[in-house]
């Protein structure tokens, strides 16, 4: 009787183990809605030269996107339907148009010029290179064997990614001097005009990395770097851009739940992971580092200080 006694205790204490730990019981630590900050960390440098240089301010350029999305009802209702496509609620997606077209770029007039521009780039003849060589070929290199492994597109440019970082990125390899930029900077900006693209402003590599996603969910053709112009046509049309939008968000939040986060209640952390890219190594080291909340920066901060009025937007569109 005893032994069974102890047999039972011993049961009862494993059970309060694993409820007690997250990782085990599956349980997710929940990122509750509002910032950590009570003020705004700071803007870099580079979006406040790019401001000014436009001869412009935070305020107008937000209230220009702000603008558009009223005047756009066909835009907000398609950003309905690509958030319930993807499981994820509109305003991550409106509060990511809103954090580039504030920060980054300024809104243009209507979406319609979105689509414009998606048709110039259709013809041109370019490829994704560094130093003469096409990241398909680079990505042959040893370093790299290690991220065949990986499973699905995300997990596959992520770890390319990482490898770049750590053994490439500022360093001499085989006698050659790599610069200290980006893997996305490196290969991914053939007209040297900044990096990310449309209405989203989503960068060639972001694209590659949620394709897997996008071809299952949405049914769009993989992409690839060997056909370089569909993925500009993919992140320049407005439509197409907005499905985009809506998996980069769907896969931030996927690699956060991964590492026992739920950040699907904060659209202000995941505008802060649409800025910053890279969800999977800074999950990881959120982690690591024993913090129980990530941080919005900047631009994750506003979208959380103006969500009353962002929400307000979804409103419109049937």
């Amino acid at each position: 009787m005893v032994r069974v006694f102890r047999l039972l205790l011993l049961l009862v204490c494993l059970v309060g183990a694993l409820q007690g730990s997250p990782a085990r019981a599956g349980k997710l630590i929940v990122v509750p809605p509002g910032n950590r900050s009570e003020t705004q960390p700071p803007i870099p440098s580079a979006s406040a030269n790019r401001t000014r240089a436009f001869k412009t301010t935070y305020e107008e350029k937000y209230r220009k996107i702000i603008a558009l999305l009223k005047r756009e009802p066909k835009l907000v209702a398609h950003i309905k339907q690509a958030a319930a496509a993807y499981d994820i609620d509109p305003i991550h997606i409106v509060g990511a148009l809103v954090g580039e077209h504030t920060y980054n770029v300024t809104a243009v007039g209507s979406v319609q010029t979105y689509y414009v521009k998606a048709l110039s780039y259709s013809g041109l003849d370019f490829a994704f290179r560094y130093k003469g060589v096409r990241v398909q070929d680079f990505v042959k290199r040893p370093e790299f064997a290690g991220c065949e492994q990986a499973k699905g597109s995300a997990a596959l440019w992520s770890c390319r990614d990482r490898v770049w970082t750590g053994h490439f990125k500022g360093k001499k390899v085989d006698g050659v001097a790599y610069e200290p930029m980006t893997f996305q900077q490196a290969f991914f900006q053939p007209f040297f005009a900044g990096q990310t693209f449309g209405l989203g402003q989503i960068s060639p590599l972001t694209a590659l990395e949620v394709t897997d996603l996008v071809n299952r969910v949405s049914g769009y053709d993989r992409l690839t770097p060997d056909n370089p112009q569909a993925i500009y046509r993919d992140v320049m049309d407005p439509d197409r851009s907005i499905v985009y939008i809506a998996a980069i968000v769907h896969d931030a939040i996927e690699a956060y739940q991964e590492q026992g986060f739920d950040i699907s209640r904060n659209p202000g952390i995941t505008a802060t992971l649409y800025n910053v890219g890279q969800p999977r190594l800074r999950a990881a080291q959120l982690k690591a580092s024993g913090r129980k909340f990530p941080v919005e920066n900047y631009y994750g901060w506003l979208v959380n200080e103006k969500l009353d009025e962002l929400k307000s937007l979804l409103d419109s569109g049937s």
